[in-house]
């Protein structure tokens, strides 16, 4: 599968390449392959680029329109919830409406509030999905054991990824002290060498709700026993009943704003999917879609940046993973401009603020230069360059080493002056006074 991954991506980036009337002039021509760059002054208006109109694989560039569309849609302060339900028989049923950030020291907090409202017994752990209704898992997941692959669900925990320690001896252990052992990490390190590593719960064919909701029920019973609360049963997939009884609803440690900075700092696809999911079901009504969150996103870049634009922006999912995403220059240059009130959330990339864009055979950087112009550079081709095309474009154009050289130069001739006229006063002060006549 991964053989024909990397065939598909050759004969794509070699179809793009053919396709290509013109190459970038001097000096990006011997950088630039296949691929744009583009720069806008303050006001918007590109001043220099080439290609700019050419759409190309985006990557993680395009959690850069997801952030803008979900802070105005769903609100910086926005926080995203997760009900807790019991019934007669003291069995909990937990429904989740895709909070990234049930981990473990958030799912200890749940506890103490649920045992402050009276819960006083746990039997039956049942997860309830049903405010999720994907057609179908994270496009452009290969579902490798990569954390980055893992799928999204309503009630997922620990980012989906599971951490393992394996020791010399086999022995298998979880791979961080927040989170306590528990019965599927001996499955999920089976064949792994010794050392610590997160896995992804879904690797290669799997049912993603069954092993969300298995990882989601086993991790809760963990910490129902950590935290004192007695109580046994099974743990199963199960929609909240009409006569079940809602306690708590929790509401997220960090809100929407905090998030954005985190998912475009580390450039997470699982938290920008599930923000991006979000964005369609707050829009369109629970349960969330992949429709939804596409309708609702392109809806609202329309509004903010016209549909002329968003013409030339093509989004399948929040975090830039699938390769059948588009975006030109020009279009991402207007996405930066509308989001210059929330550039302070981007880290720096070659020392300026942006967001990166990584695959293979991808190579992006979208961001502001040292002047606050945006810029955006997109790679679609083998040679990772676009380090040495964000350094021309910080030095106007020419080489760094050029550059210092030049400088070097200027320097050189004002000492030679200096010297010069150094040397001169020395000699008017060697002569012999002339005696008046």
């Amino acid at each position: 599968m991964r053989i024909l991954r990397c065939l598909a991506t050759l004969l794509l980036l070699a179809a793009s390449r053919n396709a290509l009337a013109a190459g970038c002039p001097p000096p990006y021509a011997g950088l630039i392959q296949n691929g744009a760059y583009a720069v806008a002054d303050l006001q918007g208006n590109v001043v220099e680029g080439c290609n700019i109109d050419t759409p190309y694989i985006p990557a993680s560039i395009l959690k850069v329109p997801t952030a803008l569309a979900a802070l105005a849609v769903l609100g910086p302060d926005y926080r995203f919830k997760t009900r807790f339900h019991t019934d007669a028989q003291d069995n909990l049923y937990i429904q989740g409406f895709g909070d990234p950030l049930l981990i473990s020291e958030e799912i200890r907090s749940i506890f103490a509030a649920l045992k402050l409202r009276g819960l006083r017994q746990v039997n039956n752990i049942y997860i309830d999905i049903s405010q999720f209704a994907l057609e179908q898992q994270s496009p452009g997941s290969e579902f490798s054991d990569n954390p980055y692959d893992a799928p999204v669900g309503p009630t997922a925990v620990n980012f989906n990824s599971v951490p393992v320690r394996v020791t010399r001896e086999g022995l298998v252990f979880s791979g961080e002290p927040n989170t306590p052992f528990l019965p599927l990490m001996t499955e999920a390190a089976q064949g792994l060498s010794a050392g610590s590593r997160r896995i992804n719960i879904c690797r290669g064919t799997c049912n993603a709700d069954r092993e969300m909701a298995r990882y989601a029920a086993q991790l809760f019973r963990a910490l129902q026993e950590e935290s004192g609360i007695p109580g046994q049963g099974h743990l199963a997939l199960k929609r909240v009943p009409p006569d079940a009884r809602l306690i708590y609803e929790h509401r997220s440690s960090k809100n929407l704003q905090e998030l954005t900075s985190s998912f475009l700092k580390y450039s997470s696809n699982y938290i920008s999917n599930l923000v991006y999911l979000a964005i369609g079901a707050e829009k369109f009504g629970w349960p969330a879609t992949w429709a939804k969150a596409n309708q609702a996103v392109r809806q609202e870049l329309e509004r903010q940046l016209g549909a002329k634009t968003v013409a030339d922006i093509s989004h399948r999912d929040g975090s830039g993973l699938c390769r059948t995403n588009r975006v030109t220059a020009r279009a991402m240059l207007d996405v930066l401009r509308a989001f210059r009130p929330h550039a302070w959330l981007l880290r720096n990339h070659g020392g300026v603020p942006g967001k990166s864009g990584t695959m293979s055979g991808v190579y992006n950087y979208a961001g502001y230069l040292d002047d606050g112009r945006p810029y955006v550079i997109i790679l679609n081709q083998w040679g990772n360059k676009r380090g040495q095309v964000l350094e021309l474009l910080r030095n106007g154009g020419v080489p760094k080493r050029a550059a210092v050289s030049r400088k070097s130069t200027a320097r050189t001739k004002s000492s030679a002056v200096k010297a010069k006229k150094s040397s001169a006063i020395s000699r008017k002060s060697k002569r012999k006074p002339q005696r008046k006549r």
